[in-house]
């Protein structure tokens, strides 16, 4: 699964933002996207996930309430609203697709990733 991030940009505090991420057609392959974000001098963090089929959504404790998965089948892309930004919600945000084993939050469970969306929130 080839997989291509856009959205990302420059918002001040309390913005919002939407993210996309297109998948290439194979999604039949894969269970769930997932974004992930990785801020600078910190590790990779899960920040939300989406199945490809069924209503189930996953977030991470810190975007919950503000952050909105969703997702086009027809479209293979899935998108991230987020509202309400804060600073330390700056990072690369990244998706990835995962396989049908492991942890929704895993990602060594995530096996295709596209090349990062940066968002810069500032204060």
């Amino acid at each position: 699964v080839q997989l291509q991030a856009s959205g990302g940009g420059l918002v001040q505090s309390g913005g919002s933002l939407r993210l996309s991420c297109a998948a290439s057609a194979r999604t039949f392959d894969t269970y769930a996207l997932g974004w992930f974000r990785q801020g600078p001098g910190k590790v990779r963090e899960f920040v939300a996930a989406i199945p490809w089929r069924g209503s189930s959504t996953y977030y991470a404790d810190s975007v919950k309430g503000r952050f909105t998965i969703s997702r086009d089948n027809a479209k293979n892309t899935v998108y991230l609203q987020m509202n309400s930004l804060k600073p330390e919600d700056t990072a690369v945000y990244l998706c990835a697709a995962k396989g049908y084993t492991g942890a929704i939050n895993a990602k060594d469970r995530y096996d295709s990733w596209g090349q990062g969306t940066l968002v810069t929130v500032s204060s």
